[in-house]
């Protein structure tokens, strides 16, 4: 079992909130629940100037990379390279 995770990018908490009830549909994860992060743009302090992170654990290492990218571009969003 390895540590495998995630961190998909999105522009706003809309976005971040729809892909992440979207995420066990379309990949039925259902050990962990993926986690919603605020990620402040550095030297901004208004929360319009903020990306979401949605990170999620890959335990089994069974998620591939290409559709995650795939699927945060579904929201203007990327998937971070570890």
């Amino acid at each position: 079992m390895s540590d495998v995770r995630h961190v998909l990018v999105l522009p706003d908490r809309d976005a971040a909130e729809e892909a992440l009830e979207a995420l066990g549909e379309r990949f039925g994860i259902d050990d962990e629940e993926p986690r919603l992060v605020r990620d402040a743009l550095a030297g901004e302090d208004d929360a319009e100037d903020a990306q979401w992170l949605v990170v999620l654990r890959d335990a089994d290492a069974r998620l591939d990379a290409g559709e995650l990218d795939e699927f945060a571009g579904e929201w203007d969003g990327w998937r971070e390279e570890p």
